[in-house]
């Protein structure tokens, strides 16, 4: 993404029913980026049985220095829940046009990313009686947060 001239890199963590974990706004795509990432990913929700990213090598090295017990699969195809999970997002991105700066960024993808995890269904949730429930559920979390 680009804001004021600058380029800048979304990071995002899917669990495996495609609910977004975390989510960071970098300036590079390095072996530190990958880091602070991980170090949120383990900090928040402690330490998952293996990961599953795209090619970058960043993701590895870090890894490496931060758990290297943890197993890491990479592979072509293999991480597209998170890849699909980038879809909403770019969807209402395109609505908003421009950000200003980094920050407004980084709040509407967190504000965003919670709205969503709240309204999808997941994948292990999808007989209709169970989606009008879960859709009730989110109807009145969404009513209580808003004080209406």
């Amino acid at each position: 993404m680009t804001i004021s001239g600058r380029k800048f890199w979304l990071w995002r963590a899917v669990d495996q029913e495609g609910i977004v974990l975390e989510e960071i706004l970098q300036s590079k795509r390095d072996k530190r980026a990958a880091k602070r990432l991980l170090k949120a990913l383990i900090k928040r929700f402690g330490l998952p049985k293996r990961t599953v990213t795209d090619k970058l090598r960043s993701y590895g090295a870090a890894r490496r220095e931060i758990v290297s017990g943890l197993e890491h699969r990479s592979h072509k195809g293999l991480n597209n829940r998170a890849e699909n999970s980038h879809l909403p997002f770019r969807k209402r991105e395109r609505c908003i046009q421009d950000f200003r700066s980094p920050g407004g960024l980084q709040r509407f993808v967190t504000c965003q990313s919670a709205a969503r995890n709240r309204f999808s269904i997941p994948a292990r949730r999808r007989s209709a009686n169970a989606t009008r429930y879960h859709r009730m559920e989110a109807f009145d979390a969404w009513k209580e947060a808003a004080s209406i």
